[in-house]
């Protein structure tokens, strides 16, 4: 099965950090990606960029409106994503237990599943 884990932050997290402490919050993140390879656990991981990139788009009556980031409503964002092949929901949350950015944000465990489910 399928699991994805979201890396869910505070907005504006990253910028409390200095330099040297946003290098080893990022190499960790590296370190537990190689690691979930090697065991051919991971799919796919990325980080992803502040919401200030970010665009939001929705169509309403064939109407597409456009909105780009920061997203004033918004409390947390998306920091990043890995992509998990496990055989349970609990080797998934044992995973996200063990990801590194549990210490200074939330990792939400999700099944991936088809739309229709």
């Amino acid at each position: 099965m399928s699991y994805m884990l979201l890396i869910v932050e505070p907005i504006g997290q990253r910028l409390t950090r200095t330099e040297a402490e946003g290098r080893e919050a990022y190499a960790q993140m590296v370190e537990f990606a190689a690691d979930l390879k090697a065991r051919g656990l991971l799919a796919q991981a990325e980080s992803l960029s502040a919401e200030s990139t970010a665009t939001r788009l929705k169509v309403r009556d064939g109407k597409a409106t456009v909105i780009d980031g920061p997203y004033a409503e918004a409390k947390e964002m998306i920091g990043g994503i890995f992509l998990l092949t496990c055989n349970t929901r609990e080797e998934a949350i044992a995973i996200a237990e063990s990801c590194p950015a549990a210490a200074w944000c939330s990792v939400e465990v999700r099944e991936c599943a088809p739309c229709y489910a």
